[in-house]
């Protein structure tokens, strides 16, 4: 009964969309990055994105006005991870807010000798547990072009690994998946990809990854969706992972769509 009076809703507020085929069409025009998906998955994304929006809400920072074309590239987007999961994935935070380019914000930090420090740290997104997910436009506007970076799936990507507590490349897996293949995976890969861009080794993996176990899961969530390759080639036991926990097959869909080619993550 629960499960068809929530259908129900989704369903009037789908037809309820205030989205016209024009922007629709406009929005996707801006993201080859969906070219791989079939007018099915089209049509689910559609609808996705159409209850993210429902659901969260838009605010600009520094008067940057949230456009509907911001808010589609931005939604398409987010919901591109969670395409074969469920809305349930991006619970229990509220609000996306959209700065016009980076943003420095002020934060108290604590040395080695418990004195306190206020510092600034540049950003183009971050994403916070229980919070908000924040975005610099102009890092996103041209985010979804298969350059091996982008900002969206990033920080959403950030949100699906906090669902069971603090980021740390570890999300919440399906009941199919194992713990210790996850962990085999990551591990070693992590310890090669410091070891990799330390000694200035390309990959077609953004170096920042190697920051954090965190950044790492969120780097190649980026790089899975917009430059598979780059995974299968240097670390297929990741992308078998991520497969499993996204629930699609980039690799496949590119292949399919006529995508061929690796390059530069970015």
């Amino acid at each position: 009964m629960f499960g068809f009076i929530k259908k129900w809703r989704q369903d009037r507020i789908v037809k309820e969309s205030w989205v016209s085929e024009d922007q629709w069409t406009q929005a996707f025009s801006r993201l080859p990055l969906l070219g791989r998906l079939t007018e099915d998955e089209k049509s689910r994304l559609r609808r996705l994105a159409i209850l993210l929006l429902h659901q969260k809400s838009f605010s600009g920072a520094h008067d940057f006005v949230v456009t509907a074309e911001v808010a589609l590239v931005i939604v398409l987007q987010a919901c591109l991870p969670i395409l074969n999961l469920d809305l349930r994935w991006y619970r229990g935070w509220t609000s996306i807010i959209v700065y016009p380019a980076g943003f420095a914000p002020q934060r108290t930090v604590m040395d080695q000798f418990g004195v306190a420090h206020q510092v600034k740290e540049a950003l183009s997104g971050e994403a916070w547990q229980r919070g908000p997910v924040v975005l610099s436009w102009q890092a996103t506007e041209h985010a979804g072009e298969l350059d091996g970076s982008n900002l969206v799936i990033h920080e959403f990507a950030h949100k699906l690994d906090m669902l069971n507590g603090a980021a740390d490349g570890f999300p919440p897996l399906h009941r199919k998946m194992h713990r210790s293949a996850w962990t085999a995976a990551f591990e070693p890969a992590f310890a090669d990809f410091q070891s990799k861009t330390d000694g200035g080794v390309h990959t077609g993996i953004d170096a920042y990854a190697a920051s954090s176990p965190a950044e790492f899961f969120a780097v190649l969530s980026e790089v899975f969706f917009e430059r598979p390759q780059a995974i299968q080639a240097h670390y297929p036991k990741i992308y078998d992972n991520l497969r499993q926990f996204y629930r699609q097959d980039p690799l496949a869909g590119f292949a399919g769509a006529g995508f061929t080619g690796a390059g530069h993550g970015g």
